[in-house]
């Protein structure tokens, strides 16, 4: 049977690319939507790209984390 661990090695990437794939679909739509007219939508779906790229930080460093085998430290988060 499988570990949460093992599981996040498998799942991590699979999320990190699916999330690119959405970014990039998203900035088609905003360059749609501008060409229409539609300006703050086409803002609005810029600003989920960034999101998106935010998290695929977050999850590339959880990655490098499952990857090395090193438990969460959570003095390295600010939450």
């Amino acid at each position: 049977m499988m570990t949460d661990i093992e599981k996040l090695r498998r799942l991590l990437p699979h999320w990190l690319e699916h999330n690119a794939e959405h970014a990039n679909e998203f900035l088609k739509w905003a360059s749609r939507a501008r060409s229409v007219g539609k300006e703050h939508l086409a803002h609005h779906l810029e600003a989920a790209v960034e999101k998106l790229e935010a998290a695929n930080h977050d999850l590339a460093r959880a990655i490098e984390q499952v990857r090395q085998g090193e438990s969460d430290h959570s003095s390295e988060h600010p939450h």
